[in-house]
């Protein structure tokens, strides 16, 4: 398994993770025996990370389950709270005691900030910058928990509006970052053409290297639609200007134009995924044992190469045929 090393903290990471979430959703859908097989297949490759949060509903079952396994791998977790309730410093040190007692741990690698940053959430969960950083804002309830040993580090989840997702980052108040990235949208590594068309997150990942922090490459398989294309089942967009039958028809143009050769669907996304040194993990949603399988297998077979990966630029050029 490859290493890398988490930002600037010291710490040193598998390239790939395990991913508790909703997309796979093994430790919160599936049976005792098929999470520990999973667990144990995941150790012995070498992955050390594994991340949850308390709105998936799997904080307890990962818990339990590094209760029965001598190592003791990173587990990040996320907070998220309400944007309308007072004291909200408050109610990220609230929500991040009761994620560590759902663990069973007395602290987690890093405690992350799961609200979107974005002044103009139309849901109204999102928060400003300046509401992130002001005194008593969510900044200061993840620096508490720090503080009090509860959290080693502190990062957030990076979607939002992309202005002020880098004002946060560039406060160089916080560790880490969760950065959306694939090979239907890579722009938070770079810069896009013109005529391709969905949220650009170009600056997110200057901004994270600039400040030396650890970074988690999320929806790497787009949520699901990389490995199962239309069949997926409810897909919930993460970035803006984009919906699941678009994400559909730009997951299949891109891997017509990489072409057979680098695995299965979810192995080749998952291999430029890798690709991006800039990512300090690639977390992956694991739903089967045979799905860590993959991921060792995509892992071994190493990134895609630079000349796979630049096959793809007549694609966003062209905004995968979408006119």
């Amino acid at each position: 398994m490859e290493t890398r090393p988490f930002g600037a903290t010291g710490l040193t990471c598998s390239a790939i993770g395990f991913g508790c979430g909703r997309t796979g959703g093994l430790l919160i859908n599936g049976p005792l025996e098929d999470r520990r097989r999973a667990m144990r297949a995941a150790l012995d490759g070498g992955i050390n990370w594994f991340d949850t949060a308390e709105a998936y509903g799997s904080e307890q079952a990962l818990g339990e389950l590094l209760a029965e396994v001598p190592e003791d791998p990173h587990v990040s977790t996320k907070v998220t709270i309400d944007a309308g309730a007072p004291d909200l410093a408050g109610q990220v040190v609230a929500h991040g005691e009761a994620c560590l007692q759902r663990l069973g741990r007395d602290r987690v690698t890093v405690m992350q900030f799961h609200n979107r940053v974005d002044p103009y959430d139309a849901d109204g969960r999102g928060f400003s910058a300046e509401q992130m950083l002001a005194p008593g804002g969510p900044v200061e309830g993840l620096e508490r928990l720090r503080d009090a040993g509860r959290a080693q580090f502190i990062g957030f989840t990076a979607l939002g509006d992309t202005p002020s997702l880098i004002e946060v980052i560039e406060s160089g108040r916080l560790n880490s970052a969760q950065v959306f990235y694939n090979f239907v949208n890579p722009s938070a590594d770079r810069a896009m053409p013109a005529a391709w068309s969905g949220q650009r997150l170009t600056g997110v990942l200057d901004a994270c290297e600039r400040r030396g922090m650890g970074t988690i490459g999320i929806r790497v398989l787009v949520g699901g639609v990389v490995p199962e294309g239309a069949a997926v089942g409810r897909v919930s967009m993460m970035t803006k200007e984009t919906d699941k039958d678009t994400e559909v028809r730009k997951t299949e143009a891109a891997l017509k134009a990489l072409g057979t050769g680098y695995g299965s669907r979810a192995q080749t996304g998952l291999r430029f995924a890798l690709a991006c040194k800039r990512l300090s993990i690639c977390m992956v949603g694991i739903g089967v044992p045979e799905h860590v399988d993959a991921a060792l297998e995509a892992e071994a077979k190493g990134p895609l190469s630079a000349a796979a990966v630049a096959s793809l630029e007549p694609v966003y050029e062209n905004n995968f045929g979408l006119g």
